[in-house]
């Protein structure tokens, strides 16, 4: 777990999605997770690369993403390690994030899960576009050339 200046600790990060997903906008949500889940984030552990968000007929719903067992809580206290799980979210962004999934191609792709200054478990969203094969070896390309851009750069003072 990486720990930021401003208290922001960072759980689990899904690295992939800036490659696959043009994402267009970043929404903070609240987790709604038992004691096991919580203490089990509080050890590092937890992976969001498969996961997606969706919208039910109640809310937003964080669907696959894996927080495994608390070990040191007995068996009768665990709980499941890819249940769906609520978003806390404000009615006027649950609402705009229905509207933006109905459109065509938009997905919402998590971003981050991490503990603010205040120790909630927060989810960091991101309104998602996947992007064409054309399109990464576009951002492939221009990531090399910023490369060596920079080492030109340093070679010639």
């Amino acid at each position: 777990m990486t720990k930021k200046d401003d208290g922001h600790k960072t759980v689990a990060e899904n690295r992939k999605a800036r490659h696959e997903y043009f994402i267009e906008d970043t929404f903070e949500a609240g987790l709604s997770l038992t004691g096991t889940e919580v203490k089990s984030l509080r050890l590092g552990h937890a992976n969001i690369a498969e996961s997606y968000a969706s919208a039910e007929d109640d809310g937003i719903m964080l669907v696959n993403a894996y927080i495994p067992e608390y070990k040191q809580a007995g068996p009768f206290f665990q709980h499941e390690t890819r249940r769906p799980r609520r978003l806390l979210l404000k009615l006027r962004e649950i609402h705009k994030l229905t509207i933006a999934l109905t459109r065509e191609g938009m997905t919402l792709i998590p971003l981050e899960i991490y503990f603010n200054a205040k120790g909630r478990a927060k989810l960091k969203l991101g309104l998602a576009k996947g992007k064409k094969l054309h399109d990464r070896r576009a951002d492939a390309a221009k990531r090399d050339w910023q490369r060596d851009k920079a080492r030109l750069m340093r070679e010639k003072g």
